[in-house]
């Protein structure tokens, strides 16, 4: 293997399989949870106050710098798209993450879905065993409040699978991102297993006969998919045991890390979208010890799943973005740390449909303002739908018979960033 994939071969096995035209795309979002400071990871300020203590190394493309906490990321520059110029309204955790979920301010009548449902829609495969949505590590706040993650108005159907959503401290990566009750119960044989199924669809077309509503058929659906991911060959996409010990050695063997290796998996078995979560990024306080703290999990855990995915030839058709609710105050408090900031931020897009080596925007010297291209959450959403090949404009029906679009018309894709 070693000298097939010097000679040459692995890199054309690669490029035969991006360009495979009945490969469907998919997302990867790695969601910063609590707002990121990105004007110490993507937007330094260096030489002026608001800088901080943190320096800016150079890239694989030059002229492009990045933190020095992100060195992995900075040799794979050349794939990155930074966008320097978001510029939001909302600073309030659960609102700014359900916009940025959503596209929408909330609104009490409407149930909108999030975007991992909406694109889970769009290039889902109705008979494939794994679910077209799904959450690795979410974060406790929305676990408990939902913020724009669920199927809304789409139904039951692109409701997201979550996975690690154990807080406990001595539960390892491995365990935490296991699947429970994939396996049938102990004592089951093949024959039994199946009568049992066959005796719960009975049951369930009893009930939907004089039960009319969406409800029963929601029932069904739901434990049709479950019986379908507990098949062998859907349920090995999450047995991380399979890959080899190396491997996740360089993802990292902390939950985002071996999150990341997941999603790869994932998306190579066909899930539309997948997104990892990173919790602790609200810095108020010590905002620089946070950022070594959380950053040697980002660095490594995204790092190698941008360069798995090139090297299996999933990095043309897989689109890998990073992003938290809002940035952080330029300005430095007196905790040592920065607040809320939504006025002017970066998030970052890779892969499939993205043009990389590449920042799109501009902020001022001291980091406070958007000087050019300035990039609203409906913008940000339409150029992943572009990069997706979804058409942004298109419709669904709203729980309340009103058509919604996918984004908003309005919005204007950052066309600079698009391959």
């Amino acid at each position: 293997m070693a000298s097939l994939g010097a000679s040459g071969w692995l890199p054309a096995l690669a490029a035969d399989a991006a360009r495979n035209p009945s490969r469907k795309r998919s997302c990867i979002v790695l969601w910063m949870n609590g707002g990121p400071s990105t004007i110490d990871l993507f937007d330094l300020k260096p030489g002026h106050k608001n800088g901080g203590p943190l320096k800016e190394i150079a890239t694989n493309v030059p002229g492009l710098r990045v933190s020095e906490l992100l060195p992995k990321v900075a040799r794979l520059a050349d794939h990155l798209a930074v966008i320097r110029s978001m510029s939001t309204k909302e600073g309030d955790h659960g609102r700014a993450a359900f916009i940025m979920r959503t596209g929408n301010l909330p609104l009490g009548a409407i149930q909108f879905p999030g975007f991992g449902a909406l694109v889970a829609k769009e290039l889902d495969d109705p008979a494939a065993d794994l679910p077209g949505y799904v959450r690795i590590c979410p974060p406790l706040r929305e676990r408990a409040f939902g913020l724009g993650t669920g199927a809304g108005f789409l139904g039951p159907r692109y409701t997201p699978l979550a996975i690690g959503e154990s807080d406990r401290a001595d539960v390892s990566a491995a365990d935490l991102l296991r699947v429970p009750n994939l396996e049938r119960a102990a004592g089951v044989n093949g024959a039994e297993y199946a009568e049992r199924l066959d005796l719960l669809a009975e049951v369930d077309r009893v009930f939907a006969t004089d039960r009319a509503g969406e409800l029963p058929g929601a029932h069904r659906g739901a434990a049709e998919r479950a019986e379908r991911l507990m098949r062998p060959d859907a349920a090995r996409a999450f047995q991380l045991d399979d890959e080899p010990a190396a491997a996740r050695d360089r993802y990292g063997r902390t939950p985002f890390g071996q999150g990341c290796l997941l999603a790869r998996r994932l998306v190579e078995r066909g899930v539309p979208f997948v997104e990892v979560g990173l919790d602790g990024w609200d810095t108020h306080n010590q905002n620089f010890d946070a950022l070594h703290r959380l950053t040697p999990a980002l660095d490594s855990g995204w790092s190698s799943l941008l360069l798995d995915l090139k090297d299996r030839g999933l990095l043309a058709t897989t689109t890998v973005v990073w992003a938290g609710e809002f940035g952080r105050t330029p300005s430095i408090n007196t905790g040592n740390g920065r607040d809320h900031y939504p006025k002017a931020w970066s998030t970052v897009i890779a892969g499939g449909g993205v043009k990389g080596g590449l920042a799109a925007g501009r902020t001022s010297a001291d980091g406070t303002e958007v000087e050019e291209r300035a990039v609203s959450v409906p913008d940000f959403l339409a150029t992943i739908c572009r990069a997706l090949g979804i058409d942004p404009l298109k419709q669904n029906l709203s729980n309340v018979g009103r058509p919604i679009r996918i984004v908003d018309k309005s919005a204007r894709a950052v066309e600079e960033v698009l391959a």
